[in-house]
């Protein structure tokens, strides 16, 4: 992508001129039913011929299961007199497509392409899951929890693949010395034992040779809880995930609930904070099921397995409590208790394994606990090891997205995404060999599919801009990178099984998601639905401007959507509002409908009251890279308030807004950024909204904080720097804080302890709005009107003249 040293403004495709009248705060925030639902979750049926779909029930939370012709358009409601005939999603096929198995209300069908007669495999109270065929395609492989079962086709039978077992094996079992004394005092005794393992030996010889028995069970001992298991397609191994037994996950907290049905307080169990303690380590085994062996598999084969990433953070920790006087840190002391110099390995977690269609070849991928490291290794099976193909490391931390992984169709070759390059890639590789990178550029994709002849890889990228989302193809083999769709804003796709078509998911601004059809190798998308209500499509919504913000920190530049009054007048000097979006890592600036579609009316609404609105990808954004997501490790809150004081100063240079007039306004991260914004920069921003706010990091959960600051033991400058509360003493201007009283991802804990912070020094100018019965995620219209009309009146008080 060329860079832009300008702000360049961008008006976006198929929306309608000036709104005929400005929507109201109710309308806004009112339940959403009035917009119409969104098409989700698309997939194709087995033959190809219709696509499913789900669409949410107008006043309900229940969502009905859609069947329509692309064709014809011809669409219809599954009810339950006709669920037993549909297909299910994530459908899979055997070699020659004549069959495909598949998923439905937790129980194995298959469906016969040509007769399209539907076999019902399992009809159980447990859930089934991960379908496969077997590698001779004669038997359906399925999961039940984490034991795999086979059903034979021909003969309808189903048994286990292998039974697993958390306990020590009975027969392991050795006679004390007391057992020996009378083993060895009475032949009759002696005599009985060898009968006894005679007849076990012969069993055991029996089960092995004879199909029609149950296979013996293996056996992993006490100390382990079992994780997660895969199946090799031809039966022969079988991979176990597991965590030691009784791993300590730290302490957990009450929720509390006040207003609730039976009229008495009521309390539910919270998440775990960060660094309480470490996930789980993964231990992985490889069981042998035709000679029934089972080896864990070493780690020492990773390279990197055996660095201690985290020691200089360590070091720089201990020399600063040194500084402050505070005595003997324990900063350098993390939950497995390693120290600097130890050559220990780092533990990890599987987050998943793929077989090859023939069983030949798994692909496994292990993350360190320490989010520093991820590895992609085969197995060899002869000598029972590890084989290490790929390994992504990052001294910030290994993204949560663009890991997918998988062999092509004829499953001699590897595929994976890497952000190695700064960027989300696809790249290919044969086991030993070297890889090789499909795609390159300053752009990502994401969600690759293998087309099932296997000359394809279709994905969803941003190439033509970061906020312009495509699907494209590459040849399996390599070559140019193609441009399949057009819509801009495209949500994600799905290949219909003989790789001929593309059903999209695509939205724009103001419409949600709808189903979409083209030809897979490119042309015009046809748009099969319309779920907007009348009455919100008649409403003429005014254009949205994208607009590219320079920085003053970074070379690239930042993305933002502006809104304007209808009747923007270059010579005033208007007041401006800066909306932060949530998660951090989230895109908002894009092309397609928004995932904040209520605060989008709301800057209408805003607009209609004199005021510039601008919502911008600040750093830490997700679409722009590595670099940009990763400006914010160690340092939450500090390059994000950079990118927001930028968009300020060129609102003031080029949209004619008053420097004295700022505010903003966000919701989880977003709040986050609100209080670092009002707290450290008091002097630009004169009021601010902190709905749902994480205002200490040391409060928040494991998973999202330590990839970021890694942990408050090993870390605790990082999570100084970043939490707000830190540096409340800054406030000067107008502060609304609200907050879900039952919010379990941010706990309202968070803003009652910046409240009481707040109190005791001394400020005069803030509000705390508590929320009883909403959790992170309002969903109730009452409460989104009363926050709004909230954060609407301090804007009004706070920034009007």
């Amino acid at each position: 992508m060329q860079r832009i040293a300008f702000a360049t403004a961008l008006v976006l495709t198929g929306l309608c001129a000036l709104p005929a009248h400005a929507i109201t705060l109710d309308q806004a925030m009112a339940d959403p039913d009035w917009i119409g639902p969104a098409v989700e979750a698309p997939y194709w049926s087995a033959d190809g011929k219709t696509i499913y779909y789900a669409l949410k029930r107008n006043g309900s939370a229940i969502r009905d299961l859609h069947r329509i012709d692309p064709i014809t358009g011809s669409d219809s409601i599954i009810g339950p007199d006709a669920m037993a005939g549909a297909d299910g999603s994530a459908s899979v096929f055997d070699r020659d497509h004549r069959r495909a198995a598949f998923i439905r209300n937790g129980d194995v069908f298959v469906r016969d392409i040509a007769s399209a007669r539907l076999t019902q495999i399992t009809r159980t109270p447990q859930g089934e899951s991960s379908p496969q065929f077997s590698a001779d395609d004669r038997a359906i492989q399925f999961r039940v929890d984490n034991d795999w079962f086979v059903h034979d086709l021909a003969s309808g039978v189903t048994g286990p693949a292998a039974i697993l077992s958390a306990e020590k094996d009975p027969q392991d079992s050795k006679p004390d010395d007391l057992g020996e004394l009378q083993l060895r005092l009475f032949s009759t005794l002696r005599t009985i034992k060898e009968g006894r393992d005679a007849s076990k030996s012969n069993d055991e010889a029996f089960r092995k040779q004879d199909p029609t028995r149950s296979p013996l069970p293996f056996y992993l001992g006490d100390d382990v809880k079992i994780e997660g298991s895969a199946l090799a397609p031809d039966g022969r191994h079988l991979l176990v995930v597991t965590t030691p037994k009784g791993h300590d996950n730290g302490k957990v907290a009450k929720l509390q609930h006040y207003v609730t049905e039976s009229g008495y307080e009521e309390q539910e169990d919270e998440r775990i904070r960060v660094g309480r303690n470490l996930p789980s380590p993964n231990s992985l085994w490889l069981l042998d099921l035709d000679a029934h062996t089972l080896e864990k598999l070493a780690l020492s084969a990773l390279p990197g397995i055996k660095d201690d990433p985290l020691r200089k953070i360590r070091e720089e920790n201990r020399a600063d409590a040194a500084r402050q006087d505070k005595g003997d840190s324990k900063a350098g002391a993390n939950a497995s208790e390693k120290k600097d110099g130890d050559a220990l390995e780092r533990s990890v977690t599987v987050p998943d394994i793929v077989w090859n269609r023939d069983g030949s070849q798994v692909a496994i991928q292990l993350r360190a606990i320490d989010n520093k490291d991820r590895w992609i290794t085969t197995v060899d099976f002869a000598k029972n090891t590890l084989l290490n193909q790929h390994r992504l490391t990052d001294p910030a931390w290994i993204n949560w997205n663009f890991n997918d992984f998988g062999w092509s169709r004829d499953g001699r070759t590897l595929w994976y995404l890497s952000e190695e390059s700064g960027y989300s890639q696809l790249y290919t590789k044969q086991p030993g060999a070297r890889a090789k990178a499909l795609t390159s550029g300053r752009f990502e994709v994401s969600d690759p599919v293998v087309s099932p002849d296997g000359a394809w890889f279709y994905l969803r990228g941003n190439v033509e801009a970061p906020y312009s989302y495509d699907v494209y193809r590459i040849a399996a083999t390599g070559g140019a990178l193609e441009q399949v769709s057009h819509v801009k804003g495209m949500d994600g796709f799905a290949l219909s099984p003989d790789g001929s078509q593309l059903a999209l998911l695509q939205s724009s601004s103001y419409v949600p998601a709808q189903l979409g059809v083209q030809p897979a190798g490119g042309g015009e998308s046809r748009v099969l639905t319309d779920t907007r209500t009348a009455g919100y499509k008649a409403i003429a919504w005014p254009n949205i401007e994208i607009v590219a913000i320079p920085s003053t920190h970074a070379k690239e530049p930042i993305y933002a959507k502006l809104y304007k009054p209808a009747d923007f007048d270059a010579s005033r000097r208007y007041p401006a509002v800066l909306f932060v979006h949530g998660a951090g890592y989230l895109q908002n600036t894009e092309l397609g409908y928004p995932n904040y579609f209520r605060e989008q009316m709301f800057h209408n609404l805003l607009t209609s009251k004199g005021y510039v609105v601008i919502d911008m990808d600040y750093r830490a954004s997700e679409g722009y890279g590595r670099d940009w997501r990763t400006a914010i490790y160690r340092q939450m809150g500090h390059p994000e308030l950079e990118d927001l004081i930028d968009c300020v100063n060129w609102l003031v240079a080029t949209q004619s807004v008053d420097s004295k007039r700022v505010g903003l306004y966000g919701g989880s991260y977003g709040g986050f950024m609100a209080l670092m914004a009002m707290f450290r920069a008091p002097d630009i921003f004169a009021a601010g909204a902190a709905l749902r706010p994480v205002t200490d990091w040391t409060s928040y959960n494991h998973e999202y904080t330590s990839n970021i600051l890694n942990t408050p033991q090993d870390d605790p400058i990082a999570y100084r720097r970043s939490s707000p509360i830190e540096f409340a003493d800054g406030l000067k201007g107008g502060l609304l804080i609200a907050h879900g009283m039952i919010d379990d991802n941010v706990l309202f804990q968070d803003s009652a302890r910046l409240y009481q912070r707040l109190i005791e020094l001394r400020k005069d100018d803030f509000e705390l709005s508590a929320y009883p019965l909403e959790r992170h995620g309002f969903v109730h219209a009452d409460s989104w009107y009363d926050e709004y009309r909230r954060i609407l009146k301090l804007f009004e008080t706070h920034l009007k003249p």
